[in-house]
C-alpha cells in the first residue's frame, strides 16, 4: 500500500499508475482468453493445393449423340397438292367473261396444281410464271416461261399442262391469252380470287404526259379517263357475279396485307 500511495501522490503519477494498470490486466485478459494455437506463429507458410475434378455425367441423363442430332433436325414442312376444280366450278368458268375470263383463268391454275403433287420444303420448292395463249376450244397453243425460282416447279407444271384433261371452251369463243402464277411451295397461300370488283371498269394505263419522240410536235398529253358504265349496265352487271367465298376474301386480305405491309410498323 505504501508503493501505490507513492505512486498517486501526484496527478501525473496517477494517470501512469492507471495506464500500466490497464496495460497489464489486457494482457491477463489476452493469456486466458485467447486458444494456444493463434499464440504461436508458424516459421513457414503453408501451400494448400485444391484438385478440381470435372463431374461425371449421370449415365441415366445422357443422350446418345445420334439421338441428339435426331431431336435438332426437324421435318421438312409439306403442303398436299389442292383438290381438281369440280364440275360446277368448271361450269361457272366456261361461263364467266369479266376480267379476262377471270373464272377461267383461276380454275385453269388450279387444275395444273392439283396435278403436280405435294410441295415439300426444300431446294425443289419455288415458284413459275408463265405466258399462255389458249384455243377457243381449250387446247394449248403457246406456253413460255417468263421467270422461275425452281427447275422441278416449271417441270411438273409443263407437264401437267400438256396432260390435264380437255377443259370447257373459253368463254368469250376467242382465243385466252394471259399469265399466270403456279406456286409449288409448302407455304403459299390460298389464290381463290374474289369478284366484287368486276364490273368496274379497269384503270387506264398510265403514260407520261411529257414524253416526246423528238420528231412529232411538242405537247402535253392528257390521259384517258376512266371508262364508266351506264346504271343499266352496271345493274346487269352485278347480276353475273358470284358471292365471294370466305377462301376467297381471306386470300385477297393476305395478299393486301403481304403488299402494302411495312417492317416500319412493327417498331416501338
Amino acid at each position: 500500500m505504501s508503493l501505490l500511495n507513492r505512486l498517486i501522490q501526484t496527478p501525473q503519477s496517477a494517470f501512469k499508475a492507471a495506464i500500466v494498470l490497464s496495460l497489464a490486466l489486457h494482457i491477463v485478459l489476452l493469456a486466458v482468453y485467447v486458444p494456444a494455437d493463434t499464440r504461436l506463429l508458424k516459421k513457414k507458410d503453408e501451400v494448400i493445393v485444391i484438385k478440381l475434378e470435372e463431374p461425371k455425367p449421370n449415365q441415366e441423363e445422357t443422350i446418345p449423340l445420334q439421338s441428339q442430332q435426331t431431336l435438332i433436325t426437324k421435318a421438312p414442312a409439306t403442303q398436299a397438292a389442292p383438290s381438281a376444280p369440280t364440275a360446277e366450278e368448271w361450269a361457272f368458268a366456261s361461263t364467266y367473261t369479266l376480267k379476262n375470263s377471270k373464272g377461267y383463268r383461276h380454275t385453269w391454275g388450279k387444275q395444273v396444281r392439283s396435278m403436280m403433287g405435294a410441295a415439300v420444303e426444300g431446294v425443289d420448292q419455288g415458284q413459275v410464271r408463265f405466258r399462255i395463249e389458249i384455243a377457243p376450244n381449250s387446247s394449248v397453243i403457246k406456253v413460255e416461261t417468263l421467270w422461275k425460282t425452281s427447275d422441278k416447279a416449271e417441270a411438273l407444271a409443263r407437264k401437267a399442262i400438256y396432260s390435264m384433261p380437255p377443259p370447257p371452251p373459253t368463254p368469250t369463243g376467242k382465243p385466252l391469252i394471259f399469265e399466270k402464277t403456279i406456286s409449288f411451295t409448302p407455304f403459299a397461300t390460298d389464290d381463290t380470287p374474289i369478284y366484287s370488283g368486276d364490273c368496274l371498269p379497269d384503270p387506264p394505263a398510265f403514260t407520261n404526259p411529257f414524253a416526246w419522240d423528238g420528231k412529232s410536235p411538242q405537247g402535253i398529253k392528257q390521259n384517258k379517263p376512266a371508262e364508266k358504265l351506264s346504271p343499266k349496265a352496271l345493274a346487269e352487271c352485278l347480276k353475273q357475279l358470284p358471292q365471294d367465298s370466305i377462301e376467297g376474301v381471306a386470300a385477297h386480305n393476305q395478299r393486301q396485307l403481304d403488299q402494302w405491309k411495312s417492317n416500319k410498323l412493327d417498331q416501338k
